[in-house]
């Protein structure tokens, strides 16, 4: 069973590992000039990496960020909706193949594949962007480049994707199962894959590790930037590494409150916009109130906390789909 699993599989896998075998050689190439180069330049060498290390950058990130939805795609989804659509299960489970173990077989298989693939992937990215991590870390300027707790870069350093491809392939297999039609399911997979990894960094990476504050005065002496009209302001503190997660307004009394109605006033304009003199005269006059701006994120130090939560979190998920499939399959296949 195993190796006629491994047969129907074998095409897809070379495709997917003869592709990160390309990545990895083309980091291995260039990887060692950014990392003697950070040890000259240290945080600054975010100002020294080449275009084409740039562009290698952002393509490691979009690699990692891919693969698992691409295993989900077509990894997951065709291996059981195929055969299904197709009838062939039926040959399987005659020749006295469960269909416990049939399922568990293919599953098993693509899982190890996909977390293999992923892992590769993310290894070989994360080697690479290593030396520009340490530089934003320390302190080197985040315009270009993401911290590795930023909810992009997260996505596509350590153990995560892993976690996140095993989810994927799962994902696509149980969805393949219900659907039962291989390009509805394909569509289906990606569009689910997506909403989860836009839900959990928004609502559950957050709490997946108990985050830090600070509260910060609100001076001209501090970046801040205005939403909402002037209802709202996002202060900016200095926290190299660091994941902003919420701001919330404080008065002199150290309460939550919205801002005043006098900063909107104070920064309207009968002709033209705002003046930069205009705007740091109502940050200092929202200061001499006694505003102070509460700042929650989780610090860089919480990167590998975050990691493991979220691994465990995923793989859990997956086990949970996998006893799904598992149900499904006896008592609602025919």
């Amino acid at each position: 069973m195993i190796w006629l699993t491994w047969r129907q599989f074998r095409t897809q896998a070379a495709v997917m590992f003869a592709a990160v075998a390309a990545l990895a050689a083309t980091l291995a190439v260039t990887g060692p000039r950014l990392a003697d180069l950070y040890r000259t330049a240290d945080s600054g060498l975010v100002d020294q990496v080449s275009s084409s290390d740039q562009t290698l950058y952002y393509t490691g990130l979009l690699v990692v960020l891919a693969v698992p939805a691409v295993i989900g795609m077509f990894w997951g989804a065709p291996l059981i909706s195929r055969e299904l659509e197709t009838g062939t299960h039926y040959l399987a489970w005659n020749q006295g193949v469960t269909r416990t173990r049939w399922l568990a077989t293919k599953l098993g298989l693509g899982a190890a594949a996909s977390m293999t693939a992923a892992g590769l992937t993310s290894l070989a990215v994360s080697w690479w962007s290593s030396p520009i991590d340490r530089a934003v870390n320390g302190g080197g300027a985040t315009d270009t480049y993401f911290p590795r707790l930023d909810p992009v870069a997260f996505a596509a350093r350590g153990v995560v994707p892993m976690a996140h491809a095993a989810f994927a392939f799962v994902l696509g297999v149980a969805l393949g199962l219900v659907i039962r039609r291989t390009l509805a399911a394909m569509a289906t997979t990606l569009v689910v894959y997506a909403a989860v990894q836009i839900t959990v960094p928004m609502w559950g990476r957050p709490h997946l590790a108990a985050p830090d504050q600070t509260t910060v005065p609100i001076t001209t002496g501090i970046p801040i930037s205005i939403q909402d009209g002037a209802k709202q302001i996002v202060a900016h503190p200095e926290v190299p590494g660091s994941w902003e997660t919420s701001q919330q307004t404080l008065n002199a009394a150290g309460q939550p409150s919205s801002l005043p109605s006098s900063f909107a006033e104070c920064l309207h304009t009968e002709s033209g916009p705002t003046t930069a003199q205009q705007f740091d005269g109502c940050i200092a006059d929202l200061g001499a109130q006694g505003y102070q701006q509460q700042v929650t994120y989780q610090p860089a130090g919480h990167f590998w906390a975050l990691q493991w939560a979220e691994t465990g979190l995923y793989l859990g998920l997956g086990l949970a789909l996998a006893g799904f499939c598992a149900w499904w399959i006896r008592r609602r296949v025919t």
